[in-house]
């Protein structure tokens, strides 16, 4: 994977966002449904929404040379009893560095133009759980930290190297941990190793007729144990639930041997739950080995929505009232008005003519005949799934709520292109760097009665930071809601802005985040609905999680490792 990967930005190297010798925007490869496409409205878009210049070209530096990376300290005596183990180890440059690293914005800015001052000295491949009981044997043993990697999707500074870390740092690999054990159709249950990478995970269980169902938006990079050890939640999760709710047994090694429970069943009534302080540890405690996941068999029926409401208010009272009567489908997305214009413009033309009359057709029904304002309507996409009968059963309850709610059927194109377009859209980033505008997301879990006056109070932080940072050119702001529940919601926000004459321009773009942050948690906000904390959000631990909340995760953390092997200082700082 690392061959086919980009060391300096998103996803596969042959996909690729550029403008083309047309000087219009295209898409390369033939990995998704969009590539080889070209979007002519994207570059306008760019241009006028986002104040992007296409004059001011910059350029990644090259990947840089072992001589101009941080120099090795080594462990002899470590790297001589790892040797006798028979697990493959490196020392190469590209391989310390591609482990170095996950995919913040400012990681991702160091990597195009900058450097970093601690990178592993070490990677080392186990391919299975013993082989991971020795190296943390070892470890412990010449007291080497470990930092445990498995896709390299974080957006947390996980993976990065604590700068005053003297001791050797290895980078424990679980890519070649890729294998499902076994399967127990009887109980719907798979057993698997940590590493397996999403999209594997899910073609490989669909040969069995089943699935997990859980699809993060970075399922095709990210790893089952980096699921479990951030918490992660999936587009797909108001029909197979969160991480934590297909969670049946994990094993875990900690400096101080392995944790699992005794049996795989459902429910255990035993004291507190050894996984609760497992999901969510971030490479703190120790390395997830083995999962045993409740499966599911796959949908014989699979269709997509989409409608669209007057306004975004409409959209969330209508994204409440179905979590309240528990009839949400599969997935369903609610996009303010900004994101949607920018959906529309990320699409290839129509090639037929009736397609194309067909478009003009429906903007003005919604727009002339039903009086929607195309500067403020705001557009769900949905994913139905489930046999025929439950199928339609959905498709009907939704339809008829948002009807009440002032929503309009726009179709399942419009739906699939919006569900599709997720495991692309993390590519544009890539092509904004190379025009200098840089863009991140990030996102909370809110109370219903927050989604909206929050979504307002963040951009306006958002915008009002930049212009005291004086940033060049207006910014983008927008929201949307991805996950819904009873009681409230998971809202993203993604921004951006150019930043162009702007002398440190990541630490602007940090200092406005955290402005927004503060607001978030000022609103009733959660710090992460599925990010995790990493290192990035660490500040904010105590008054989220209380300080006594925080002193007992601590304690656990100096019971199993009383020596910090796994000192990647995610959550707290070293002990």
């Amino acid at each position: 994977r690392q061959d086919e990967l980009k060391w300096n930005g998103w996803g596969y190297k042959d996909s690729v966002f550029h403008i083309n010798k047309d000087d219009c925007v295209q898409y390369s490869g033939d990995r998704y449904s969009i590539s080889g496409h070209e979007f002519p409205e994207l570059r306008k878009w760019m241009v006028e929404r986002c104040g992007v210049s296409l004059d001011d070209k910059t350029f990644s530096q090259n990947v840089p040379k072992a001589v101009d990376l941080p120099a090795i300290i080594s462990n002899d005596a470590f790297v001589r009893d790892l040797s006798t183990t028979g697990v493959a180890v490196s020392m190469d440059a590209e391989d310390r560095l591609f482990r170095a690293h996950g995919h913040t914005l400012a990681e991702l800015y160091d990597l195009r133009h900058g450097k970093f001052k601690r990178i592993p000295d070490i990677v080392a491949w186990p391919e299975n759980h013993d082989h991971v009981v020795k190296i943390v044997q070892l470890a412990s043993k010449h007291d080497v930290c470990i930092i445990p990697f498995g896709g390299g999707t974080t957006v947390s500074g996980a993976l990065l190297c604590p700068e005053n870390e003297n001791r050797m740092i290895l980078s424990l690999d679980t890519s070649e941990m890729d294998r499902i054990l076994w399967v127990d159709p009887e109980n719907f249950l798979a057993h698997v190793e940590c590493g397996i990478i999403g999209q594997d995970l899910e073609q490989q269980l669909a040969e069995y007729g089943f699935c997990t169902g859980h699809e993060p938006d970075s399922m095709e990079f990210s790893s089952l144990g980096g699921w479990v050890a951030t918490r992660s939640s999936g587009m797909k999760k108001n029909k197979y639930g969160n991480i934590e709710d297909m969670l049946i047994r994990v094993r875990m090694v900690t400096a101080k041997g392995t944790i699992e429970k005794s049996c795989q069943v459902p429910r255990m009534s035993t004291g507190p739950d050894i996984h609760h302080f497992i999901l969510g540890s971030e490479g703190t405690l120790g390395v997830i080995t083995e999962v045993t996941l409740k499966i599911s068999p796959l949908p014989k029926c699979k269709r997509y929505g989409s409608i669209v409401f007057p306004k975004f208010e409409n959209g969330v009272a209508f994204l409440k009232e179905i979590a309240a009567k528990r009839i949400a489908p599969a997935s369903i997305r609610l996009l303010d008005n900004d994101q949607f214009q920018f959906g529309r413009n990320l699409r290839p033309p129509k090639t037929s003519i009736f397609a194309r009359l067909a478009d003009k057709l429906k903007t003005l029904y919604v727009v002339n005949f039903k009086g929607f304002d195309p500067n403020s309507l705001s557009l769900v996409t949905i994913v139905f799934e489930g046999t025929e009968e439950e199928v339609a059963l959905q498709q009907k309850n939704i339809y008829a709520v948002a009807s009440d709610h002032g929503g309009l059927n726009a179709g399942e194109e419009s739906g699939k292109a919006g569900y599709m377009l997720t495991f692309s859209i993390a590519y544009l980033r890539d092509l904004g760097f190379d025009y200098s505008y840089m863009a991140e997301s990030f996102e909370t879990t809110l109370p219903w009665n927050k989604v909206i006056d929050a979504c307002r109070n963040v951009k306006h932080v958002l915008l009002q930071k930049c212009k005291e940072h004086c940033v060049p050119c207006e910014p983008l702001a927008t929201s949307r809601v991805t996950q819904v529940y009873d009681t409230g919601a998971c809202v993203y926000f993604y921004f951006g802005f150019r930043y162009t004459g702007l002398e440190h321009p990541v630490e602007v773009y940090e200092s406005i985040e955290q402005a927004a942050r503060d607001e978030i948690l000022a609103c009733g906000g959660s710090l992460s609905h599925h990010h995790g904390v990493g290192k990035i959000r660490k500040q904010w631990l105590p008054q989220t999680v209380s300080t006594v909340g925080l002193q007992a995760v601590s304690a656990i953390k100096k019971e199993l490792d009383p020596h910090n092997i796994f000192g990647c200082q995610n959550l707290f700082s070293k002990l």
